[in-house]
């Protein structure tokens, strides 16, 4: 059936139109503005969308659906996701789309659990992710290049990569049927200094030419005029993002400032917060949050709430905040006390935002989610098995011998460890001072004993040693996640400035470890390790734990340990440090288990519990 409708619309592209009359099948399918009514347009009907943000490679792909489902049993009609290129790309053209990495069996899921699709592909994200989903591959190859900017070098790379990942989606965006309704063009640009506009104006016609008329561009930032300046971009939709303590006419009043016309946009509502290392677990209260969704609803307003399931970073992914003066590491867990927990268990929050949504939009009438049973496993007594400064180590993935320390960058090693190692001169006195800035974390021995630590994050850059520990000096630097916002997110890991007493130390043996894969422990026996702190290297320890019947979401507690990063039958669940918290247990999904035995290993920096044991339990502890 045809129809005739006057509308004032935004092309699908981003680009302007004018008043005209529209000839088109109803059947079509497409998602415009209507800048005379201010609302969207979806398939030609007013709507307007109640989305969560859930990022696909913080849950692993078997829970995709079940999040997802519970999502829209919440009454949402839209998903949002940012998509990473450093877990697509891990290295320059060496392409992932398998696995937890499968962005389109990620779509499929979503359609079929009727949900539509903001994608946010950066190819910047932040996300609290290690340099904010950029590959590192980036700082190793052109050390002095200008992230998020016209540099040459990051445009040809992010294009690259932006025209694989749409070539994939092209069958998700909504004018070819599929859900993808909006497409994010960078993230939060007017957050970061360089104010490139010309870099966004390539960026947006590199989308153009590949979204073309398909689904709708879109920018969000902050609710500064100067963010907003910076981060908008002529003939793409312009939002912006706010959390439950602002005052929601004033926020909207700034996106008006930018955007006169169309349909008002809170593309990151945050309900919870993130949380960083040594400080407590970030929470937001259900009241306020619920309040402020309900003020904007009731406003018109389309929302995302980020997030309404955080889920995990597994392995080393997590990022860090700060800057030249202050770093802070993020937890493990992205719980972001958000609507569904880390397991995916509905909440107070949830069922709370549940029954403000039902007034505003129609429920889908399937059950709404319950809490999944957990695993109580018990403990696992833990054998230390190898030495990480084994001379056959079988991590070693980098070895190399200059005057000056390398970055782990120049190394090629992104998330791991890099051993440094130097001779001191003959000449130091009797009594010195060790000065170094480690990024980020430094294990410093002479003659493989431990005699203290340096650390960004506390600031600490020297430290006093006597001439009789020795000559041989080991540092070994841990990358604690790079800073994923603001302005230096160019963060090379490693080792510089290292001194005695002002004099620098010259010609280094370096050593770089990763860690993607311990099943090369496998027939290791146990060796002697002395329970406490570990004065002369990390260590892995291995232990067996046994799952009877169908295995289930378990948490494991890593209370009286130091610092470290654990593997449950292969996987890496991250990194763990209950001595600074405040997350002391590990989430551990039922697929990463299996009925009868299982392999529990960890690689222990500092600390051997005084039980050797770790257990497993069925409640979450952050803090």
């Amino acid at each position: 059936m045809w129809s005739l409708a006057l509308v004032t619309t935004l092309a699908l592209s981003g680009a302007l139109a004018e008043t005209v009359n529209l000839c088109r099948d109803d059947t079509q399918h497409s998602f415009a503005i209507d800048y005379r009514d201010n609302q969207f347009l979806l398939d030609g009907m007013p709507f307007r969308y109640v989305s969560g943000s859930f990022h696909y490679f913080r849950a692993p792909r078997h829970y995709w659906r079940d999040r997802l489902r519970a999502m829209r049993a919440a009454g949402l009609n839209a998903v949002s996701t940012y998509v990473e290129w450093s877990l697509h790309e891990p290295e320059r053209d060496q392409f992932n789309w398998s696995g937890d990495a499968d962005i389109v069996e990620f779509l499929n899921i979503a359609q079929q659990e009727d949900l539509l699709v903001l994608l946010r592909p950066g190819p910047y994200i932040c996300a609290e992710r290690d340099m904010g989903g950029l590959p590192y591959w980036l700082l190793r190859d052109t050390p002095d290049m200008k992230l998020r900017t016209k540099d040459a070098y990051f445009l040809g790379n992010a294009t690259s990569f932006l025209t694989k990942l749409f070539d994939k989606i092209q069958p998700f965006l909504r004018g070819n049927g599929g859900p993808i309704i909006m497409v994010q063009v960078e993230n939060e640009y007017g957050s970061f200094n360089a104010c490139d506009k010309e870099y966004l104006d390539i960026l947006k016609n590199i989308f153009l030419d590949k979204i073309q008329n398909k689904a709708l561009l879109y920018t969000t930032d902050g609710t500064s005029e100067s963010m907003l300046r910076c981060g908008s971009i002529p003939g793409v939709y312009a939002t912006v993002d706010f959390g439950s303590d602002i005052n929601v006419t004033k926020a909207f009043e700034s996106m008006r400032a930018i955007q006169p016309q169309g349909p008002l946009v809170n593309s990151e509502y945050y309900p919870g917060w993130l949380t960083h290392w040594g400080e407590s677990f970030q929470r937001v209260k259900t009241n306020a949050v619920v309040k402020t969704l309900n003020d904007m609803l009731k406003m018109g307003a389309s929302v995302n709430i980020y997030m309404f399931y955080g889920g995990t970073n597994f392995g080393l992914t997590s990022g860090a905040n700060g800057g030249e003066n202050e770093f802070k590491p993020q937890i493990t867990s992205y719980d972001y006390d958000a609507p569904l927990t880390e397991a995916g268990d509905p909440t107070e929050k949830y069922f709370a935002i549940r029954n403000v949504i039902s007034q505003y939009l129609p429920m889908p009438g399937i059950p709404f989610p319950i809490a999944s049973p957990k695993g109580n496993y018990g403990p696992v007594l833990l054998e230390a098995i190898s030495e990480l400064f084994d001379d056959n180590n079988l991590f070693e993935v980098s070895r190399s011998t200059d005057y000056d320390p390398k970055t782990f960058e120049a190394l090629s090693v992104n998330q791991g460890l890099v051993l440094y190692e130097t001779k001191l001169p003959s000449t130091i006195s009797d009594e010195y001072t060790l000065n170094a800035t480690t990024k980020d974390r430094g294990l410093i021995y002479v003659n493989k004993q431990l005699y203290g630590i340096l650390s960004r994050g506390d600031k600490k850059f020297t430290l006093s040693l006597k001439k009789s520990y020795g000559d041989h000096l080991r540092i070994l630097v841990e990358n604690q996640g790079r800073l994923n916002y603001g302005n230096e997110i160019r963060d090379h890991k490693g080792l510089s400035d290292a001194n005695i007493d002002g004099v620098q130390l010259k010609l280094w043996n370096m050593t770089g470890y990763a860690f993607p894969d311990v099943s090369v422990l496998q027939g290791k026996g146990i060796i002697p390790v002395n329970n406490g702190t570990l004065t002369s290297g990390p260590v892995f320890l291995r232990g067996h734990f046994t799952v009877t019947g169908q295995p289930l979401d378990t948490f494991l507690d890593t209370t009286g340990w130091g610092k470290g990063m654990a593997f449950v039958n292969g996987h890496n669940l991250g990194r763990y440090w209950p001595t600074v918290g405040p997350q002391i247990t590990l989430y551990v999904p039922a697929p990463y288990l299996r009925m009868g035995d299982n392999e529990l290993i960890l690689l222990e920096f500092e600390y051997v519990s005084l039980t050797r044991k770790m257990k497993f339990q069925s409640v979450p502890n952050l803090g």
